[in-house]
């Protein structure tokens, strides 16, 4: 339906978020510590939704396609060949009177913006954490926290060929975290140092990659799409030659118009076959694939679709967002899509009259073991339903006196405000056949 806002105002997202349970600060009763958040009882069911919803697509509707679930911690090694040792890091600079540091490349000022005082030169800041295994702490005990889960399916590749005996072209799906010492975080959770990877490595016969990166770019923006993010608020934007990655023969960007300007929400790369050419010839390990077919061996290309966990989230809850006229009041509804929503539906007495309680609870018993519900009794009904509205639930079943006589449920739905009087030995199949299919 037709949206009154173009995107979300941040400030009433962030009352939003902390009213309802979404997103509190990190460690906030210490004073929070920058740029970390973690996830209350909504938005832990809304990220969660993201990731089935992700996963559901790439892997289970999908012969192509299977996953793994690799440690964070990994031979040091694998960043040396993978050259994130050498060149995962971004340009710092330091202010000389305030000591603040930023990234070079992302300041319009030649002066500090806090305190307009001199910069020193730039130097080359690695952004991966590390840490040390064991209890020595020398460089032979270091290790690092993945800055990326991608390396994680490379190093398994030969792993997943032989047990699963899958033909080219196929891919291998992860979601993960990964850690990155950001010199700049903020915007909410679209840039933290700790996050979450939906990626796929999809391996192909080289000289198939451009077609299959067109595909995996088509795919993917279908997506958000198809999940409800408007097509007005995205855009597909191509890496230029100066901005790929050192991997990267041909990158393209999935954006989104954020409330703070367009911003990735994921990239498709086309990794050629520098990933296991590099590792083959780090390990001494043969990493290459036979074809049955030609009877050739060679190393895949590889494209990949790598997409943030966290940056999915917010931009589907912020794209939600809409203030709409309700008589002299305005109504606060989150458009999630159905699948997304962290509540399904909501099961609502019409008061607490004690005659009503059996029957309500019943049908909320009968719908939680199907759907995500939540049984709401407090306050009147009106003000339950824009509460429900608020935290996105498309759903929201009425029992009334009627039902105590008739056995049936009114069932409203959040976009159009309809209602339908339905059976309550119906309700639990009706309820599932709009999840699937909508209205």
């Amino acid at each position: 339906m037709p949206r009154s806002l173009p995107y979300a105002d941040m400030d009433k997202m962030i009352s939003l978020s902390k009213r309802r349970g979404f997103i509190f600060q990190s460690s906030e009763i210490y004073g929070g510590l920058g740029s970390t958040y973690d996830y209350g009882p909504l938005g832990v069911e809304l990220k969660r939704n993201v990731k089935e919803a992700w996963w559901r697509s790439v892997v289970r509707q999908r012969d192509d396609v299977v996953g793994l679930d690799s440690a964070i911690l990994m031979h040091p090694k694998i960043w040396e060949a993978s050259g994130h040792v050498e060149n995962f890091s971004d340009p710092l600079v330091e202010c000389r009177s305030c000591n603040r540091r930023y990234r070079s490349d992302q300041l319009e000022t030649e002066k500090c913006p806090e305190c307009g005082g001199e910069f020193t030169e730039p130097r080359r800041f690695n952004l991966m954490f590390h840490t040390f295994m064991g209890p020595v702490e020398d460089t032979s005990h270091e290790v690092f926290l993945r800055p990326e889960t991608a390396q994680g399916i490379f190093v398994n590749f030969p792993n997943v060929v032989n047990s699963t005996r899958k033909k080219l072209p196929f891919g291998i799906a992860q979601i993960g975290k990964a850690f990155r010492n950001e010199i700049t975080p903020g915007n909410f959770t679209f840039r933290t140092r700790e996050f979450e990877q939906m990626e796929v490595e999809f391996f192909v016969k080289p000289g198939t990659d451009e077609e299959w990166l067109q595909k995996w770019v088509d795919a993917r923006f279908n997506w958000y799409v198809s999940l409800g993010i408007r097509r007005d608020n995205l855009r597909l934007r191509r890496h230029e030659g100066d901005e790929l990655a050192h991997y990267a023969k041909d990158t393209y960007d999935i954006e989104y118009r954020f409330p703070w300007g367009w911003g990735e929400l994921e990239g498709i790369a086309d990794r050629t076959d520098f990933d296991l050419g590099r590792h083959a010839e780090a390990s001494g390990e043969d990493l290459t694939y036979f074809d049955e077919e030609t009877r050739e061996r060679y190393i895949p290309y590889v494209i990949e679709p790598s997409g943030g966990v966290d940056r999915a989230t917010l931009a589907f809850w912020l794209d939600s967002f809409d203030e709409e006229p309700d008589g002299d009041a305005t109504r606060t509804v989150l458009h999630l899509h159905r699948v997304l929503a962290p509540v399904t539906v909501a099961v609502l007495p019409l008061s607490r009259n004690e005659r009503l309680t059996p029957t309500a609870r019943s049908v909320y018993e009968q719908l939680r073991y199907h759907l995500n519900s939540q049984y709401d009794d407090a306050q009147s009904i009106g003000r339950r339903y824009r509460r429900q509205d608020e935290i996105g639930t498309p759903y929201c079943v009425t029992v009334d006196f009627d039902s105590i006589e008739d056995h049936q449920v009114t069932v409203r739905d959040r976009d159009s405000m309809h209602q339908d009087r339905v059976a309550i030995t119906d309700l639990v199949g009706i309820l599932q056949d709009k999840v699937e299919h909508g209205w």
